[in-house]
């Protein structure tokens, strides 16, 4: 059975697709099966994964509409070696069809269910704002990985995505939690980036991964020749740092489902 994780954050700009892909393209590195779901009708992560939004056949859309089924929807990045249920600016569409479909936050849910068997991850790029995309992606999930910046406004951000998971939990997905809490484009020289740092491990505790997310050139290229930093520049920092949360990601799953188990007995 595999692990299903929403990426999201309701503040934009906070490395939330470039995690969503170069963590996709990494757990790949390690020999585990992925699937990639854009829930985004700007199609970042689509097009970050080297497939042309414009292209598209069939796409998250079409899936959510009932138009297709979920196998017909996938897509192979040949870049980053994962599978990739893609978007683009149809999904827009999408939200307002929904609002009349029986179950609209629990579509995505029953898609995923029939692929799950197929992979050992799905990581969902959710939308920058709440909305019936992002309640698919919370709904579907069994936890969120939350990237953001270490800076005043990004804790801001965090406590209303704290409320909205709280509501998602009471009302649709009672399993819902935050798995994890990711420092993207640290800089280890600036104070604030300190001191938010404390204030997160102090709220969070283990919950905040220790691999941090550095900002790097190289990462921040990458999406436009439609690849993961790893089959960019390897060498890079930010390549070598999302191998490193891979790395990480793994062993705090599997640590969590054998605490699960030995309760379970």
């Amino acid at each position: 059975m595999s692990k299903i994780y929403a990426i999201a954050n309701q503040k934009g700009g906070v490395g939330k697709t470039t995690s969503c892909v170069n963590l996709a393209a990494s757990l790949v590195a390690t020999k585990k099966r992925v699937l990639l779901v854009d829930l985004d009708p700007q199609g970042n992560a689509t097009m970050g994964s080297g497939i042309d939004k414009n292209e598209l056949e069939l796409s998250v859309y079409d899936l959510l509409t009932g138009r297709a089924k979920p196998a017909e929807c996938m897509v192979l990045s040949e870049s980053g070696q994962y599978q990739v249920l893609p978007s683009n600016g149809d999904l827009t569409a999408a939200e307002v069809e929904m609002l009349n479909l029986e179950h609209k936050e629990y579509r995505l849910d029953k898609a995923l269910k029939i692929l799950e068997p197929q992979f050992d991850y799905i990581l969902i790029d959710c939308p920058p704002s709440l909305n019936m995309l992002t309640l698919n992606g919370l709904t579907a999930c069994d936890g969120v990985i939350v990237p953001m910046q270490c800076e005043y406004y990004a804790l801001e951000g965090l406590s209303a995505l704290i409320g909205t998971i709280e509501q998602v939990r009471a009302v649709l997905n009672p399993s819902l939690k935050i798995e994890g809490i990711l420092r993207t484009m640290y800089d280890p020289r600036s104070s604030l980036t300190k001191d938010v740092s404390e204030q997160l491990t102090e709220h969070f505790g283990d919950r905040v991964y220790r691999t941090c997310i550095p900002r790097n050139i190289r990462l921040a290229e990458a999406p436009s020749y439609g690849l993961p930093a790893l089959a960019y520049d390897k060498q890079s920092k930010g390549a070598l740092a999302y191998l490193a949360l891979a790395g990480e990601f793994i062993r705090r799953n599997e640590a969590d489902q054998k605490a699960e188990l030995k309760a379970a007995s």
